[in-house]
């Protein structure tokens, strides 16, 4: 990516798909909407909402809670090795 589209991050599901974290953007949007995701500590409630390098990004789903600090936005839906490297699990 771009140093300008860094900076102009990347829609929330498209992210969560991108870092597995859901199997499909239409589940990570479904997710969004229930209320199950927070950014920055903030409830999000729609899909397009921007995350940028450095946010925090916490997931309830499967049955976990997961805070995770977003280290690189991804280009596509990778492998699970590429995946992980888009964020780190931060500590509860």
């Amino acid at each position: 990516m771009s140093e300008g589209e860094h900076a102009a991050g990347l829609r929330l599901d498209r992210w969560l798909h991108h870092a597995r974290l859901f199997r499909t953007r239409t589940l990570a949007a479904d997710a969004i909407g229930r209320g199950g995701i927070r950014l920055n500590g903030k409830p999000c409630l729609k899909p397009a909402q921007t995350v940028r390098h450095g946010d925090t990004v916490t997931v309830s789903a499967h049955g976990r809670v997961r805070a995770l600090r977003v280290l690189d936005l991804g280009e596509r839906r990778g492998p699970a090795t590429e995946a992980t490297a888009l964020y780190e699990e931060l500590e509860s």
